[in-house]
Order: structure tokens, then C-alpha cells, then sequence
């Protein structure tokens, strides 16, 4: 296995982490020394259970960190790049890979290098848009040069010791211009893990046109809180399904949230949900991350406006002992589980198998494709009342959360679940 495959991801977004000013430093303006605060939860994050630490933009921009104006410099609001090495430096000592985030589609208006933007003439200032934001200006994916500057960007930071990059609206680049960025990056960067933003469309074709080795799964995303809320666990299943069939291309990158969607305790309509949530995270294929706080049960609602992303990226207290007690049993759930999956790591190229499956309660095994002899029985309910469950004949042990099991059942209470080692 490769170490991507071992890899769980603790996601954050630097500048509403840090809680960085809203727009750019002005140029005479010393940098403030914010990505050093982030060590204090390098700790917090392994205790969690994790070994990745992916971060949202860093470069220098204009106001989110999704324009940005040099791919080469750090953010002045986060400090200088003798502070992002530094934090390098601390991840790797304690074992935890780093992953950047890197804008290729587009840029800032003030981007400098105006020869590497796609022009329009009808359009306002002349260049290209990224679907209609006018401070995002498209680069020029049809030139030469443009992949010669993402080729550039991509091994510096490499060389600098990150671990791998996630490409920011993979989705809206033409596939041959990934294939000859990564092939280039990968020649010298053999390791490196690159994950693409991939909303909708050809998730397998990414990967094996693009040259990528993951895509983000927000079809499994969107299913594991709408079944919740509808109470209609057919969609999961059909997910599920989905979700096997990928896995003979790639290892999907899994999730509950990111900074560009509504925080999952303010999507689903129970709170009880949050725990069924996590355990199909956590026992379905894939490369999981946590956005931060969603451990804690933090809330918040992306809306469809100017700063309507301020809610889903607050800012953070400086230590972790500074947050709030009631996010603590969420916290413990999340260490028992990730506990879980670290001890069968088979599971990251795991298939699910159904065995029940009504509105309300859901039952699957998850399988080792390597051997077939590793197994986990899962088991969900989230109706009000109890529930039998039927499961495949094995020596079934409880290994978390609440069920009674037999050799081909398992009754779980009212809104519970269990997971069973056999």
C-alpha cells in the first residue's frame, strides 16, 4: 500500500483557521507570523487519530485564497515561507503528510503573468471568467506555458517537503492538460499524492486520462446526509453501489464536509444522524478526511453570497484547549472509530455488500478484496423502534456502538448501530 492509503486527513482553511483579515495585507505591511498557531494543533490532530494534514489555500491573493496573485509566496496574513517550512517541519515530526491546495483554473485579477489568462473580448477586462466570479480570472489551459508554470509551482513545493497537492476545481480543466502537468510532476515526484475536486462527470476518467490518483466522492457525500434526512436508506445503497464500481479504477477521497459546504450537524435534520454519518465514513472505501470542527459538532450554513462561505470557515481558538465542552462526545466517537479503521486498514480498498435494506435500516458487510477473509459487519438504524437486522452466517463480535448479534442477525435499538467483527 502506498502511503496515501494509509493516510486520514484533517482538513483546514488556513485563513479562516487563523481567523486572517478578509482582504490582502497591503504591500508595506509586515507578514503576521498565523501559520506558527497551527502547530498547536498538530497534537490534536494525531490524537484524533489522523496522519494528514490538508490545507486549504496558502499563497498569496486577494481576499479568499482562491484568487490568488503568486503561487510562489506565501500569504502575507499567514507569514512568510520560513513559517510554512517550519510547519512542515513539525508535521513530519510527528509522522503527519501535508497536502496543499493548488488553484490551477483560475486566479485573481491582479494575477501579474496576464500572457497565461485565456482572453475574451466580450468579456468585461478582456479575460475569461471561472463561472461568472468576476475577481476569477481563467487561465489559459490551451498554452504551453501554462502548464509549464503549474509544473513549476507543483515541484517547488514538493521539493519544500509537502506531500501532495489537491487541485482546486479539477472538474473545469481539460483532462490532457493534467495528463502532461502530472506526468512531469511525477518524474521527479514519484510519491506525490494528487487528489482533483471532481463535483460531477467522469470521476474514473480523471484519474485514468488526467493522471490523477483521486477525485473527491461528493456523490457518496450528498447520499450519506440526504438518506439520512429523507429517511430513504435505497439512495445509500445505491451509492454504495456506485461507490464499488469506482474502486476497480481509483481510491476515491472521501468526506462529510469541506470548506465549500454546509457543515454537517447543520445538514441533517437529526442530530442522532451525526453518528451513522461517521460510521459509513469510516467503514466504507476510501481516503477519508474530517473538515476541522466537524469532530466537534460545529455548525454552519453556506449560503449563495458575497461572504457567504464566512459561516463554514470560522475562526479557531489559538490552543484546542480553548473549545467549547459540548463537541467532546462527537470528538470521542471520531477517535473510536478512526481507532477502528487504523486496526483494518484493508479497509481503504474495501467492497460493501448489502443484506438488508429497508427506508430505515440498512446492513452491509464490508469485505477485503485482497482475500476475501477479513470481514466487518455494519449495521444501521434510524427509525424510533428497534430493529432485526439480517447479516451473512459467521461468529459475529460486537466491535462498537449497540447491537445484540447472532450468527446471521443483529438487533439494534431504536436509532442505533453497530459494527461487528467476524
Amino acid at each position: 500500500m502506498r502511503w496515501s492509503e494509509h493516510a486520514i486527513w484533517w482538513h483546514v482553511y488556513p485563513l479562516g483557521f487563523t481567523g486572517a483579515e478578509r482582504e490582502a495585507l497591503p504591500p508595506s505591511a509586515p507578514p503576521v507570523p498565523r501559520l506558527a498557531g497551527l502547530a498547536d494543533w498538530l497534537d490534536y490532530l494525531v490524537e484524533l487519530g489522523c496522519n494528514g494534514l490538508a490545507l486549504g489555500p496558502v499563497f498569496a491573493s486577494e481576499t479568499h485564497g482562491y484568487d490568488t496573485l503568486d503561487h510562489f509566496r506565501v500569504d502575507p496574513r499567514l507569514g512568510t515561507e520560513d513559517d510554512l517550512r517550519r510547519l512542515l517541519d513539525q508535521a513530519s515530526a510527528r509522522g503527519v503528510r501535508v497536502l496543499l491546495d493548488g488553484v490551477f483554473n483560475h486566479v485573481g485579477r491582479g494575477f501579474p503573468h496576464t500572457s497565461l489568462l485565456r482572453r475574451d473580448p466580450d468579456a468585461d477586462g478582456g479575460f475569461a471568467t471561472f463561472e461568472g466570479h468576476h475577481r476569477l480570472v481563467a487561465l489559459d489551459h490551451d498554452q504551453p506555458a501554462v502548464a509549464d508554470y503549474v509544473t513549476d509551482v507543483m515541484t517547488h513545493w514538493l521539493a519544500r517537503g509537502i506531500d501532495g497537492w489537491r487541485l482546486d476545481a479539477a472538474y473545469a480543466v481539460p483532462l490532457p492538460f493534467w495528463r502532461t502537468v502530472t506526468d512531469r510532476v511525477r518524474a521527479r515526484f514519484p510519491d506525490a499524492w494528487l487528489v482533483g475536486e471532481v463535483i460531477h462527470g467522469d470521476y474514473a476518467a480523471f484519474v485514468q486520462q488526467g493522471g490523477l490518483d483521486s477525485v473527491t466522492q461528493y456523490e457518496l457525500w450528498k447520499a450519506v446526509w440526504s438518506s439520512l434526512n429523507d429517511r430513504n436508506l435505497f439512495e445509500l445503497a445505491w451509492a454504495l453501489e456506485r461507490h464499488n464500481a469506482l474502486l476497480d479504477a481509483f481510491v476515491p477521497q472521501t468526506f462529510l464536509g469541506n470548506h465549500d459546504v454546509t457543515r454537517l450537524a447543520s445538514r441533517l435534520t437529526d442530530d442522532r444522524h451525526l453518528a451513522h454519518a461517521l460510521v459509513i465514513l469510516l467503514t466504507t472505501a476510501g481516503i477519508p478526511s474530517v473538515y476541522s470542527g466537524d469532530e466537534q459538532a460545529f455548525r454552519g450554513i453556506k449560503e449563495d453570497r458575497e461572504g457567504g462561505d464566512d459561516a463554514v470557515r470560522p475562526a479557531f481558538p489559538s490552543h484546542p484547549h480553548g473549545l467549547a465542552p459540548h463537541g467532546l462526545p462527537l470528538y470521542r466517537l471520531h477517535q473510536l472509530l478512526i481507532g477502528l479503521r487504523r486496526r483494518h486498514p484493508w479497509l481503504v480498498h474495501a467492497r460493501n455488500t448489502v443484506t438488508t435494506l429497508t427506508n430505515t435500516a440498512l446492513a452491509y458487510t464490508v469485505t477485503d478484496p485482497a482475500d476475501g477473509r477479513h470481514s466487518l459487519a455494519v449495521a444501521l438504524n434510524i427509525a424510533d423502534d428497534s430493529a432485526d437486522l439480517a447479516l451473512p452466517h459467521g461468529d459475529w463480535q460486537l466491535a462498537a456502538g449497540e447491537g445484540e448479534f447472532g450468527p446471521d442477525r443483529v438487533r439494534l435499538p431504536a436509532q442505533g448501530w453497530a459494527i461487528a467483527t467476524g
